[in-house]
């Protein structure tokens, strides 16, 4: 059963109760109105009758008779129709009790036709019996099952009227969602970019229809990304591969090689083999960079770049002056520690040079700058490309993959990665991290337009 069947089946099954509930009521209501109605005219007969106003008994749909002590009827007047005598009218009329009354239905007739009354009975009071007023209620039961009859009918109509509006409305909302279901079976099938869902209105399907599309181009950023990193790293491959492929060869011959001719067959194998260590170890970092297991947390950017020069220093050799306002973030130390790292090793790269890398720390925003050769003006807007090496690098090792690391890493932070010339010569690379992530300064005394205090990494 589809949900449009649902949907119908549902908004039959309540309005039927609602109509059921509401008929019931309406008629029950009926009932005890058109009862009170006869119980009243039944007094106001038996008071006329038992102080002798017996004109009343004129009305064709009323019978009056006495009942003595003893249980012998007397009629009155009114229709020719003997009333019976039940036990409890006999012990009224015995009674004592002046005014006393009980109140009943009974049918008399033959087998052609049988007539419905009510009775009231009435005592006299000092043993003189008892006064005996019945009405035709055939008329009322007749109009009480016309109305039973109606309110049926109503209900079934109300019933098939809620069916068939909830089978539209439910029409329209299904139509929505078999639109969704089609093209998230399309992007079962085809994967992302099958199409988008038509927004409509403003309720919780057309919310649904927005994420589903949100959720749809980002599956289809994520897949192009995820190909275009194949499709480099296929590309990056291949150089050391096939050269590994050509050594291994020549391996085969290594018997007839000099040693000196060996010694630098086996130093290029390893250094290949390092080289591709180092490339597939980027391109884990750099499929990860956004999907680590860290968890966010309060970091001293400060401290971060201590250890990130530290690391660098000890690999290098260089000397890196560090100047913080005493930013604290919230992130993930490990990851940015791993960004400041890959800016730090770029720059000692690139500046041969003796002079400090300068590393500078102000309100959410690293930077690193050299006194190398600097960017091209077509590498400036290139740098964080994966696998993008300037013409100056070509010679350089490396895997054109750690500032793309670098972005991607600024980019789980809310930030952006920039680069440009450092005047009077150099680079400046760096990152900022968006402004959410911020923390209060924990010096309230600090003014954070004032210079920042400088540190020194090595000597």
């Amino acid at each position: 059963m589809n949900l449009g069947t649902r949907l119908a089946l549902a908004f039959a099954a309540v309005a039927a109760a609602v109509a059921a509930a509401v008929g019931v009521l309406a008629f029950y209501s009926a009932v005890e109105r058109v009862t009170g109605e006869v119980d009243r005219t039944l007094q106001t007969s038996a008071t006329a009758v038992v102080n002798g106003y017996e004109d009343v008994l004129h009305t064709p749909q009323l019978i009056a008779q006495r009942i003595a002590p003893d249980g012998t009827v007397t009629p009155l007047g009114g229709r020719s129709v003997t009333l019976p005598v039940r036990d409890t009218d006999r012990a009224l009329a015995s009674g004592t009790v002046r005014g006393a009354t009980s109140t009943t239905e009974v049918a008399i007739g033959d087998d052609t036709r049988v007539v419905a009354y009510r009775v009231l009975t009435t005592a006299l009071g000092e043993g003189r019996g008892a006064v005996q007023v019945g009405i035709d209620i055939d008329l009322s039961r007749q109009v009480l099952s016309g109305l039973a009859k109606e309110i049926t009918l109503l209900a079934l109509l109300v019933t098939v009227v809620a069916a068939g509006l909830g089978w539209l409305l439910a029409r329209r909302i299904a139509r929505r969602l078999v639109r969704l279901t089609v093209i998230a079976e399309d992007v079962s099938a085809a994967g992302p970019g099958a199409g988008d869902v038509p927004v409509e209105g403003r309720d919780e399907v057309a919310r649904l229809s927005s994420s589903f599309n949100t959720m749809l181009r980002r599956l289809a950023e994520s897949r192009e990304a995820q190909e275009r990193l194949i499709q480099d790293a296929a590309h990056e491959l291949r150089t050391p591969l096939t050269s590994l492929r050509t050594n291994a060869s020549v391996l085969r011959r290594i018997d007839r090689l000099d040693p000196e001719s060996r010694g630098r067959l086996l130093a290029d194998v390893e250094g290949e083999t390092l080289e591709l260590s180092h490339l597939v170890e980027e391109l884990i970092t750099l499929a990860l960079a956004r999907h680590t297991d860290e968890e966010d947390d309060e970091v001293d950017l400060a401290a971060v770049v201590r250890a990130a020069a530290d690391r660098t220093r000890r690999r290098t050799g260089r000397e890196i002056r560090i100047g913080s306002d005493g930013t604290r973030v919230r992130g993930q130390r490990h990851a940015l520690e791993r960004a400041v790292g890959n800016l730090l090793e770029n720059a000692a790269k690139f500046d041969a040079g003796t002079a400090p890398i300068d590393v500078g720390v102000r309100r959410g925003t690293i930077t690193v700058s050299d006194r190398g050769p600097g960017l091209a003006a077509g590498d400036v807007d290139r740098v964080f490309d994966r696998f993008y090496r300037a013409d100056a690098a070509r010679s350089l090792p490396g895997s054109g993959l750690g500032l793309a690391i670098v972005a991607d890493i600024a980019e789980a932070h809310d930030g952006t990665a920039f680069a440009g010339n450092r005047p009077g010569g150099g680079a400046t690379i760096g990152i900022t991290i968006g402004t959410g992530r911020l923390l209060p300064d924990s010096d309230p005394h600090h003014d954070p337009d004032s210079p920042a205090p400088e540190t020194v990494v090595g000597s």
